[in-house]
């Protein structure tokens, strides 16, 4: 039994708007917009080739599938913006020499420096958002978003049956 009064927007949702998803999707989009006209205009790369380029900053020499994992890429997608990259020379892809199916990606030192200049740019995207919130505010949110992913993940595993996440959905029927 839920402790919601009428009133409780998130545990008792009367619309779409007011559901958790539908709401954070909302701010994904909007503030996304923003990384995704910055990326595209002045680095000519897309919003999957950034959430590659960053996600190899951290963890360099990623095999493929940990990227089509952590960037919720079905493998073909994650293979064709990877193809992309090494077109751009932005990432290579070096196949371990025991066993050449396991592909091994780095950043290369222009991906390196792309990184570099964008990354900073992100941040302050994301400090903007934030700034509107008090210090307090931002670690009770800190806290409720990990506390929510914890549950979601939690939840998904419980249905085993359920294919992995592909870019561009939301669990809605909307499309990012």
């Amino acid at each position: 039994m839920s402790d919601a009064s009428p009133h409780d927007r998130l545990a008792a949702p009367r619309h779409q708007a007011d559901l958790l998803l539908y709401r954070l999707y909302r701010i994904h989009v909007t503030a996304g917009r923003l990384v995704v006209h910055m990326c595209e205009t002045d680095y000519g790369i897309t919003r999957r080739e950034w959430r590659i380029l960053s996600f190899l900053a951290e963890r360099e020499g990623a095999l493929s599938s940990q990227l089509a994992e952590h960037a919720m890429l079905d493998r073909a997608r994650t293979s064709r913006t990877l193809t992309s990259l090494a077109a751009k020379k932005l990432v290579s892809r070096q196949p371990r020499p025991s066993d050449r199916r396991e592909v091994h990606v780095f950043l290369t030192e222009e991906g390196r420096r792309l990184y570099g200049e964008i990354y900073p740019r992100v941040a302050a995207i994301n400090r903007e958002i934030v700034s509107t919130l008090s210090a307090t505010e931002r670690a009770v949110l800190d806290a409720a978003v990990d506390t929510l992913q914890a549950e979601a993940s939690r939840m998904v595993a419980a249905h085993r049956n359920l294919p992995p996440p592909v870019d561009g959905a939301d669990g809605s029927g909307l499309r990012a």
